[in-house]
């Protein structure tokens, strides 16, 4: 299902350290307390993630002005694949965008043939935070964006394809974006080291070049500390100019907790 490492308005937060959903942990009915390991999992599960990235990067751009930010999300999914979830992180957005960016989603993920995966759904971008001055003059932040991808297993690597279209809404000037990328992953055998790489294609308002269409990519690994605790460092670029603490490459890093 949909990470909870998202953001947007130019990016994919490109943490290779929480680009795997966190796996849900069950909820219990009292009454079924005293049960044994056969039991089937509940039909409703929750899980809940936190992490402390030192920039956050979406699509190769930075959302908080080259500073480290905090980042948190619930996702709540039912048995028949359906969740809802709610994504927020710190941001320096200046003017309009205020220093909060809250996400909602929600949408379907399973299992549409042997080992594959497809997931589906609709991402509300909003900026609560947004100044006096902004709501004076009517300027809008919020947008949607509906979202798919597809994932399976190569052998060790798993790959996953996916792609996301914002329409023409007020908040992106009347135009639309549409951005499609590829993310593979790879456990180092016997290590709880992984490596990973991004690479993505934006077409429309969000591009960084002047042509209106630009790439962004990426390099990872995370090493998992223990089963919740996580640390991540990766590369970051975006074509374009380079623009300091915007769209300038970098290494990044991450400590996420998912529960």
């Amino acid at each position: 299902m949909l990470t909870s490492i998202r953001g947007l308005a130019a990016a994919s937060v490109f943490v290779f350290s929480a680009t795997a959903a966190p796996a849900f942990a069950q909820v219990v009915n009292p009454a079924d307390e005293v049960s044994d390991d056969t039991d089937p999992p509940g039909e409703i599960e929750i899980s809940g993630n936190v992490a402390l990235v030192s920039d956050y990067r979406f699509r190769g751009v930075s959302f908080s002005d080259g500073d480290p930010a905090l980042q948190g999300g619930i996702d709540i999914a039912h048995s028949s694949g359906v969740y809802i979830g709610t994504w927020a992180s710190t941001i320096s957005g200046g003017g309009p965008y205020g220093e909060l960016e809250l996400d909602v989603y929600g949408g379907w993920s399973g299992e549409v043939g042997d080992g594959v995966t497809l997931d589906i759904g609709l991402l509300y971008y909003m900026y609560p935070t947004e100044n006096e001055l902004a709501n004076f003059l009517g300027v809008d932040t919020d947008y949607f964006e509906p979202y798919a991808s597809i994932s399976t297993d190569l052998g060790p690597v798993s790959a996953t394809l996916g792609a996301a279209y914002a329409w023409e809404q007020d908040s992106l000037g009347g135009g639309d974006n549409i951005y499609v990328y590829t993310d593979v992953e790879a456990g180092i055998p016997d290590t709880p080291i992984a490596l990973s790489a991004h690479l993505g294609y934006t077409d429309g308002v969000f591009s960084t070049d002047t042509n209106s269409t630009s790439f962004d990519w990426g390099l990872g690994a995370s090493w998992a500390v223990t089963d919740s605790l996580s640390l991540g460092v990766n590369y970051v670029d975006t074509e374009g100019p380079s623009i300091e603490d915007f769209t300038d490459a970098g290494i990044f890093f991450t400590l996420g907790y998912s529960m």
